[in-house]
């Protein structure tokens, strides 16, 4: 036993001693002769730069929120009450126990106001109103305006003008400037600065329209404050001391002890907007996913560089064979320089990734305007490192593998076509183990675990599926009839002949139009949703806050603006969920699909009737005349929630808890942008209680839209002043600027796919450059021309790239369908041009390329080659 211990000890080491040796062998190889790895390092590194760089910029934003949360929530803890203003009992509870700085949020409408009646003025424009505490706002950070100064001095009131604050987007639909007079509800306003910075900008929300800021005592003289007004007031507590985040929570478990019936919504400073911080999250993961797709798509050139490696040192593995090295140890050396340069390519991307928040950071706070704090990610710089290795290993160990178990013969045989024989099974096996290791790591750092299982799967289905389409064309290249004419006879024996490059082509080409194609259709689908609005399909105004008792004269007043117009109008209350079944609403763990529901207030209504349109799909709609408190809610919400039909639910309105039984469940087509709300109560529900109107106009065809549009600003603005008219084609607008950016965001992530699909077509060209040249050779010496030769390779590059655009226009298709129907839950739109225009751009990108690749091939003379034979 102990000699038989021993041998295993020496052999062990003897095993052990073999790495350093490869390694030596491998740097000094590489050091000798580095050729060949350029596209290699290029695919790697731009993929790890481009997860690192993401993951970066994602986690300054999120540490800058984080750090910033005082001044962005405008003090430790902010909680929110709509419709009412909070009670003397809860300001005393608020103030024993920190100080309290108060603002009131609501929408109004701005008319500038130059004294001079007879003088054309811009319409009217929607504006969110932040009215705050002059002498001590901001509590937290600093409020930057153009010309500089306080809020005291820019708010205080000088004869009969309050002071106001605007950003530039209301001087801008204004055409205003400092010193400018503005009307706004019954109050006379003066413009004294322009508000480049707001530091607590999130504690209220983002919402449309540009923001203006008044005081309170401005706000009660617009007269805007009625019974019903759609209004949030906010207390900011900022808690005495040094205060944790921990403190703020026993605060606020403390505050809704003492509340119980308060029907708040409460916000700490470790979490100032949620929403916020989930969509950045999504988008992230969005970005790092697309950056992924890039690094994998570059998996090809990973191969193609190997293979390269392989087919260059094959006299030199041969020779180290004959003797007597084993293969292990020949795999070993290629192994190794294989990871060194996988290595210097990750050191290059990460180093590229770190950099990327210091040289962007700024810009992405200017566009924000929102704080920034930039450092190194270490996190995203490892996820981006762990991925650039697996990626290598996953395309690099089958190429690699080639070389092990293939005889010193083979490899010493002047093959132009390179060895095309499979790997052994033992290293298909390893790079199976790097992709499966590739899909678990994708999996574990996702935050959305059902995006990432969708992406591994889609992604491993098109490669799969690409590969059968490579091989389907190969097949038919190889079983169809040959063809008559002599050059499109060349392009199919270079299909169908070994080492041909349609596996590589078709994927590089199939993944870059599928990235492209599907980009297109999900664009196209939003700006075609938002473009809707100018077909009559959805409503051109919606007015808020119409006080209920002038309903009557505010539908004769539309009708008098734009005669024909379809008027529709609904109370309009704000509620938030409190209790699903008893159980209360922050420890309930909604599905997707009603998540949303429970953050914040929604906006509530109650009906005798269903509304116009209406679909129940369970259920029944209650009698007309009924006294019990029921509710009708949205089918997926309501699923989402775990409710069903019986069940209750309760909200709190005004302060006052009230509970409903849920009696039917309604589709509600929420692309119509008509009045639709998640629940709606039967009017016994709400008796006497306060509510404005809701209304929308939609013109009638044909009407002159821009002269109606202008008329109603203007006059909704003289005769209601308390009115909120918001002009659904502005507001499409905004979003769709906003879906342009994100999809800007978006097409740059794809860019860098589609250059690393572009560098793998190139270094697949390049592989093949040696067969090339024997053929050019050979044909010329038998009467072919130049021009000859590019024709014959045209074709065969035009037959591939063919080939995977039309598997890439229904994968791109598809997939973009998917995203449009079942995660943006929107209308899919089919646009042929969009797909033409992709599909002729890609083929004639890969036919510059693949001309470009092969031209010094073409161009090469007979004699000296044919010398070297």
């Amino acid at each position: 036993m102990p000699l038989e211990n021993a041998s295993k000890a020496i052999l062990w080491r003897g095993k052990a001693a073999r790495l350093p040796l490869a390694l030596r062998y491998a740097l000094r190889d590489l050091i000798g002769d580095p050729r060949g790895f350029g596209v290699f390092v290029a695919c790697i590194a731009i993929g790890v730069a481009a997860i690192s760089g993401v993951e970066g910029l994602s986690f300054s934003l999120a540490q800058g929120l984080a750090h910033e949360g005082r001044a962005l929530l405008g003090g430790d803890v902010s909680i929110a009450l709509a419709h009412r203003d909070f009670s003397d009992e809860q300001r005393a509870y608020f103030s024993a126990r920190g100080h309290v700085d108060e603002i009131a949020l609501m929408r109004g409408m701005a008319r500038l106001d130059n004294g001079d009646p007879q003088k054309e003025t811009p319409p009217p424009a929607l504006v969110e109103i932040k009215a705050v505490d002059a002498a001590i706002y901001p509590p937290f950070g600093a409020l930057e305006t153009e010309p500089g100064m306080t809020a005291a001095a820019a708010l205080s009131k000088e004869g009969d003008n309050f002071g106001l604050v605007a950003d530039s987007l209301l001087m801008a639909r204004l055409d205003a400037k400092v010193g400018d007079r503005l009307t706004i509800g019954g109050a006379r306003f003066a413009i004294r600065a322009v508000m480049r910075a707001e530091p607590d900008k999130l504690s209220g929300g983002l919402g449309y329209g540009s923001r203006v800021l008044i005081s309170h005592e401005a706000l009660l003289a617009t007269g805007l404050v009625r019974p019903g007004t759609i209004i949030r007031y906010l207390a900011r507590l900022t808690l005495p001391g040094a205060p944790s985040d921990e403190d703020a929570t026993r605060f606020v478990e403390a505050a809704n002890k003492a509340f119980p019936q308060a029907g708040w919504d409460v916000r700490k400073r470790d979490a100032v907007s949620p929403q916020f911080s989930k969509n950045l999250e999504r988008f992230t993961q969005l970005l790092t996913l697309v950056a992924l797709t890039a690094l994998v798509a570059g998996g090809a050139g990973v191969a193609n560089a190997v293979q390269g490696l392989v087919q260059r040192k094959r006299q030199a593995f041969a020779v180290l064979k004959a003797l007597g090295a084993p293969a292990s140890r020949v795999f070993a050396i290629a192994l190794w320089q294989v990871l060194t340069m996988a290595t210097l390519a990750i050191v290059i991307g990460l180093a590229v990734g770190a950099v990327m928040p210091f040289a962007a950071g700024e810009a992405l706070r200017r566009a924000l305007e929102l704080p920034i704090a930039i450092g190194v990610d270490y996190r995203g710089l490892a996820i981006g490192a762990f991925y650039g290795l697996l990626v290598a290993l996953v395309f690099a160990l089958p190429p690699l593998g080639r070389a092990h178990d293939v005889p010193v013969a083979a490899l010493l045989r002047d093959d132009r076509d390179g060895d095309v024989s499979k790997a052994p099974l033992r290293y298909r096996l390893a790079a199976f183990v790097a992709l499966a290791a590739l899909g678990a790591v994708v999996f574990v750092t996702a935050a959305d675990k059902t995006l990432a299982a969708a992406f591994v799967a889609s992604v491993l289905g098109a490669f799969l599926l690409l590969r059968g389409v490579a091989w389907l064309v190969i097949l038919a290249a190889k079983r169809l009839p040959r063809a008559r004419d002599a050059r499109l006879r060349l392009a199919q024996g270079n299909i169908a002949r070994p080492g041909s490059l349609a596996p590589t082509l078709i994927v590089s080409v199939g993944v870059t139009v599928t990235l492209m194609v599907a980009l297109a259709l999900v664009e196209g689908a939003i700006h075609a949703e938002l473009e809707r609005s100018g077909t009559g399909a959805v409503p051109d105004f919606y007015f808020i806050d119409v006080p209920k008792e002038e309903a009557g004269a505010f539908s004769a007043f539309i009708e008098e603006q734009a005669p024909g117009s379809h008027v529709e109008h609904v109370p309009m209350m704000r509620g938030r969920i409190v209790a699903v079944k008893g159980a209360r609403a922050e420890t309930l763990h909604p599905g997707e699909d009603a998540a949303w529901v429970l953050e914040g207030d929604r906006g509530i209504t109650f009906s005798a009737e269903p509304a116009e349109g209406a679909r129940i799909i369970e259920g029944q709609w209650w009698p007309k005349d009924t006294q019990e408190k029921l509710v009708s809610m949205e089918e997926r919400v309501a699923k989402g929630l775990g409710l069903s039909i019986g069940d209750d639910i309760s909200v709190n309105v005004l302060g006052r808890e009230v509970t409903a039984k849920l009696v039917n469940l309604r589709k509600v087509e929420w692309r119509s942008f008509g009045i639709n709300f998640v629940m709606v109560f039967s009017p016994a529900t709400f008796v006497g209680a306060p509510h404005s109107e809701l209304f929308t106009a939609r013109y009638p065809a044909g009407a002159d839209s821009k002269s109606f549009d202008a008329r109603i600003a203007r006059e909704s603005a003289k005769r209601y002043p308390i009115v909120a008219a918001v002009r659904v084609k502005e507001a499409l607008e905004a979003v769709d600027k906003i879906a342009t950016q994100l999809a800007l965001a978006a097409r740059a992530a794809a860019a860098i796919a589609i250059l690393t699909a572009v560098l793998a077509l190139g270094s697949a060209v390049a592989a093949s450059e040696r067969a090339r040249i024997h053929d050019s050779v050979v044909l010329k010496t038998l009467g072919a021309t130049r021009l000859w030769l590019v024709t014959s390779n045209a074709m065969e590059f035009l037959c591939l790239a063919l080939a995977a655009s039309l598997f890439a226009l229904a994968a791109g298709a598809g997939a973009a369908y998917a995203i449009v129907e079942f995660l943006m839950k929107m209308r899919f739109v089919f646009l042929p041009g969009a797909i033409a225009l992709t599909t002729l751009a890609a083929l004639a990108a890969t036919l510059l390329l693949g001309l470009a690749g092969v031209w010094r091939a073409l161009s090469r003379k007979p004699g000296p080659e044919l010398r070297s034979l």
